[in-house]
């Protein structure tokens, strides 16, 4: 018989992030079960305004919880998986699909198995799109998830319900994926942290190899950079046969953030490629970090991109199109029978024929220009030790936006202009970081990506930690949350004397 918990259990909850809870745990102020059941009771109250959480496995978190010991540096901590992408014994992975309903997947993936290692309690699955192709968070099996800042607005996606759940302090750390933007989006849109790390850092095996040609990276959404760092230390790791296998420093990187980054020259891009122009609210955020990290003593130098992203946006689509056919004739076989039109939303449908209408030529050609632009990209970006964009080019936009109920996939595809500096950096495979700006003057996120070097999350996540310190933004609390105003008065990052010096937002 479960109890429910506390108002000091769920004060703690939600006022504290991922490593400091787990650090509650290890000193027995609290125990992973009744973390467990904080997290269920705030659910159960919060999300059904924002509809962030799709799949619960409350039975099997409390099950996991019981005998947790001091271990890991996120023991005991509740975590939500996103419904697209990593497989978890006991846990149904559907994808968003009616037809995949309930299916629950044989073999585990390496990441779910380092996760289950650290000792976190998996809570659920959080709302994605159907088959994760969106940058909103709309499928026809859950429903809509919306933004916990405004409700009218998109929570971003595909990581949509792991940003919001996260931002509401539902949970401190919820899993998500990036082929295109997908942690960082989100990330943008609800105020969180998003790494999408650098290509290879996490493995997909034992039984898949890699994502789209290793465009796809898996991390998590989070409340804190020392979160994202923490989980980066339990998760990344090779498997053998990898086919991208990048470098590591012999330090952890969460302990790395006690290092402040060395003065680094920065290059910043203030002319969207492509897409149209910065919306003005957008371009003071942007303006406004800018005069963070040259307060900091870095070296900061304007940079225009030469990569022609727009064709390289088309030709990346062709290559998503062709993988979305063979997953979804994979996924076919695994229950007994073809996919059809009525198993899809009407955007996804139109990608598998447009996937039929391209010669393998035609393939191969699309195959090759991503990887000249990949190219190119690293060219452009050697010049400095990290680029600086913003996330979005515009604010979050309204639920609906980028519905998938759209059939001409070319003018659902042209609003990903919105998004025109995240794939670029799947297609090349540095990691990316977004972390939360000066909100609006509504109060819309707004959010600032770090571009590093390959390999090279470690000076990411320092000038991240650097920037949430000067300027925290955990205080920044939306209008739908677990979290009281009155009890986020006193919130503040994580501190860390190397890290600068605190500024209000």
């Amino acid at each position: 018989m479960t109890q429910s918990p506390t108002q000091d259990i769920l004060n703690l909850y939600t006022t504290t992030d991922a490593v400091g809870l787990a650090q509650h745990v290890k000193k027995r102020d609290v125990t992973a079960a009744e973390l467990v059941e904080a997290a269920v009771s705030v659910i159960e109250r919060v999300d059904p305004s924002i509809n962030s959480v799709a799949i619960k496995s409350y039975d099997s978190a409390r099950e996991c919880a019981h005998g947790v010991g001091e271990r890991g540096v996120l023991a005991g901590v509740p975590l939500l998986l996103k419904n697209v992408g990593s497989a978890c014994n006991g846990l149904p992975l559907d994808l968003g699909l009616k037809a995949l309903q309930g299916r629950n997947w044989s073999k585990e993936t390496e990441m779910v198995r380092r996760i289950r290692s650290a000792a976190l309690s998996i809570i659920g699955r959080s709302n994605a799109p159907e088959c994760g192709w969106s940058l909103g968070t709309e499928n026809r099996l859950y429903g809509t998830t919306r933004n916990p800042h405004d409700t009218s607005r998109t929570a971003g996606g595909s990581s949509g319900g792991a940003a919001a759940a996260v931002a509401a302090r539902l949970v401190p750390l919820a899993e998500a994926s990036d082929g295109a933007g997908s942690i960082r989006v989100p990330a943008s849109c609800c105020g969180v942290v998003g790494l999408k790390p650098a290509r290879g850092r996490i493995t997909y095996g034992p039984e898949g190899v890699d994502n789209w040609f290793g465009c796809v990276s898996t991390l998590c959404n989070s409340l804190t950079v020392r979160d994202t760092a923490a989980f980066l230390d339990v998760t990344a790791g090779n498997m053998p046969g990898d086919p991208y296998v990048p470098q590591r420093s012999a330090k952890s990187w969460l302990s790395l953030l006690d290092q402040p980054p060395r003065s680094l020259r920065i290059g910043y891009v203030m002319v969207a490629p492509w897409g149209g122009s910065l919306d003005p609210e957008v371009c003071a955020s942007f303006e406004d970090n800018l005069r963070l990290l040259e307060s900091f003593g870095h070296r900061l130098e304007e940079h225009r991109v030469a990569t022609d992203l727009e064709a390289a946006w088309w030709r990346y689509s062709d290559i998503v199109s062709v993988e979305y056919a063979r997953e979804f004739e994979d996924l076919g076989g695994m229950i007994g029978r073809p996919l059809k039109e009525d198993d899809f939303c009407p955007f996804n449908w139109a990608m598998v024929q447009h996937a039929k209408s391209l010669s393998a030529g035609a393939y191969s050609a699309s195959i090759a220009a991503i990887r000249k632009a990949g190219q190119q990209l690293a060219i452009e970006l050697s010049a400095y030790d990290v680029l600086v964009t913003p996330t979005l080019t515009q604010l979050p936009r309204p639920v609906n936006y980028w519905s998938m109920e759209e059939r001409d996939w070319r003018t659902y595809l042209a609003r990903w202009s919105d998004a025109v500096y995240m794939f670029a950096f799947n297609i090349s495979g540095h990691p990316a970081i977004s972390v939360p700006g000066k909100p609006s003057t509504s109060g819309l996120p707004i959010g600032i990506q770090y571009v590093g070097a390959r390999s090279d999350e470690a000076t990411l996540l320092q000038l991240a930690r650097q920037t949430e310190v000067a300027a925290p933004w955990i205080g920044h609390i939306p209008g739908v949350s677990a979290l009281t105003r009155a009890s986020a008065v006193s919130l503040q990052a994580p501190r860390s004397e190397a890290a600068g010096t605190q500024r209000p937002l």
